[in-house]
């Protein structure tokens, strides 16, 4: 096993934090390494400072790809934290489509992970629209900056057991059985959702259009809260008037910062 100094563990979660804005503090050293060993035996690397060098001089960027795989935690499912689903079918969907005249809903999964949850809005939308659904563009834009899971994302592959939980007019409508371990997402939904790689950390955003609505759920929880505020400021200026913020149930905004107005725990918009 290779073991980290103090000084290469500062520099690594420095270049991290600078970069990624994910905060890694002392009581996720042993993660980190152990995240990271197999990488430093599979090449050679003697110590974490050769790791280092090599993750900040490879110019195609795959070395920091893997480094941002091995150290981000990718959990989610379907229909996680239900009631923000609901609110957006309930509330947030009958709001835009009798506001939005020319059709063009544009939705953000920031942070989408495996994709579960830009597919679970695209299903609530093919629902909620029915028969005029082919009238609306209500593609959603899905980004991360790991790029193993959205290779995952875009394939639309899921367990069946992850699956159970759903409504069962979804998994029969919206999935494709391949065998008695995995279905795949129906090409329907599928093209109603748009995988891209993205760091949140952009100084500039470099979208066209502004936003109706952002999730972004269990993301900023590694963040600073100097990060955080920076984020959700770029995040208010591309969003349209009226548009909504979901994030995660474990994360809050401070009132007195923040442009957006509270609805709900964990839903902000902007007025």
């Amino acid at each position: 096993m290779v073991n980290i100094a103090d000084k290469e563990y500062e520099l690594l979660t420095d270049y991290i934090l600078k970069n990624y804005g994910i905060k890694l503090g002392n009581q996720k050293k042993s993660l980190v390494v152990g995240r990271l060993q197999n990488v430093l035996l599979q090449k050679n690397f003697s110590s974490f400072s050769e790791y280092y060098d090599y993750v900040v001089s490879d110019k195609t960027g795959d070395a920091v790809a893997a480094l941002v795989d091995k150290i981000t935690t990718n959990h989610t499912f379907f229909m996680r934290e239900p009631g923000h689903f609901y609110y957006f079918r309930d509330n947030v969907l009958p709001y835009l489509a009798s506001t939005i005249k020319n059709k063009d809903l544009r939705i953000w999964s920031a942070g989408c992970s495996t994709g579960e949850e830009a597919y679970t809005l695209a299903m609530i939308m093919q629902d909620y629209f029915g028969t005029e659904k082919p009238l609306w563009d209500t593609r959603v834009l899905a980004t991360d900056i790991s790029s193993k899971v959205l290779e995952t994302a875009k394939k639309g592959e899921y367990r069946n057991k992850d699956i159970e939980a759903i409504p069962l007019h979804w998994r029969t409508n919206y999935f494709t059985k391949i065998d008695n371990e995995k279905s795949v997402i129906a090409d329907k939904i599928k093209n109603e959702v748009i995988f891209r790689s993205f760091n949140l950390m952009n100084s500039s955003f470099p979208f066209k259009k502004k936003f109706h609505v952002i999730f972004c759920r269990n993301v900023m929880i590694y963040f600073d809260a100097q990060t955080k505020k920076e984020l959700v400021g770029r995040f208010y200026d591309f969003m349209e008037p009226g548009g909504f913020l979901f994030i995660g149930h474990s994360e809050s905004l401070n009132r007195e910062e923040t442009r957006l107005k509270y609805v709900m725990p964990a839903v902000y918009r902007k007025e």
